[in-house]
């Protein structure tokens, strides 16, 4: 169990840190993994900056995971749009919606700052947790496409197997907790409240000035 995101990400910055070499670039997923990864920044004495990948909800049932987008990235399960009923029309709308959620928290986040360079850098990847690790494709593909020249992906908890099932988007895959049986990410933690676009907002400012 983790106390709360700071300590899970404390202790995912420990672990990273005695195998990852520098330049590293560390990237939070919104909103949740930006409080995990600024620990982790910390830790690896590497800048933070934001993704932000968005799940593609089906018709009726926008918690059910069909895909997701990130800028420039578009990760679409057709199989499970076919079985929910999600035709090309509604895919396109539901990728609208949630582009314009991404350009919103992007603006609001950033601030002004311009994005990290990831050039030729490692760049890490951290979510609080995953489950389908749909979010977390379209998260790595964005980073990959950005011109990172190693992406891993990083989290406290996910499911048994998630290993396997990123490698191929990932160079490395860590994730500290794999339970056989993982019924939702939170159960692994004490505290685990809705992190607000403010939190966010201040774990990005008070990384950037401890840089």
């Amino acid at each position: 169990m983790f106390t709360d995101r700071v300590d899970a990400g404390h202790r995912l910055g420990t672990e990273l840190a005695r195998t990852l070499e520098p330049p590293i670039v560390v990237l939070g997923v919104a909103r949740g993994g930006v409080i995990v990864a600024g620990e982790v920044a910390r830790a690896l004495g590497a800048p933070l900056d934001v993704v932000i990948p968005r799940k593609l909800g089906a018709p009726g049932n926008p918690e059910l995971g069909i895909g997701a987008v990130a800028p420039g990235v578009q990760v679409i399960d057709r199989s499970a749009a076919r079985m929910v009923g999600a035709d090309e029309a509604y895919l396109e709308a539901e990728v609208g919606r949630q582009e314009a959620e991404i350009e919103r928290r992007t603006a609001l986040y950033r601030d002004g700052r311009p994005p990290v360079n990831l050039t030729g850098v490692t760049a890490v990847v951290v979510d609080d947790g995953v489950a389908t690790g749909v979010t977390a494709v379209a998260a790595l593909r964005w980073a990959r496409a950005r011109g990172a020249a190693q992406v891993v992906f990083a989290a406290p908890v996910g499911p048994a197997g998630v290993e396997r099932r990123l490698a191929s988007e990932c160079d490395r895959c860590v994730v500290s907790e794999t339970p056989r049986h993982l019924r939702a990410v939170g159960q692994w933690y004490e505290r685990f409240t809705q992190t607000t676009d403010e939190e966010v907002r201040a774990a990005l400012r008070s990384t950037g000035e401890d840089r």
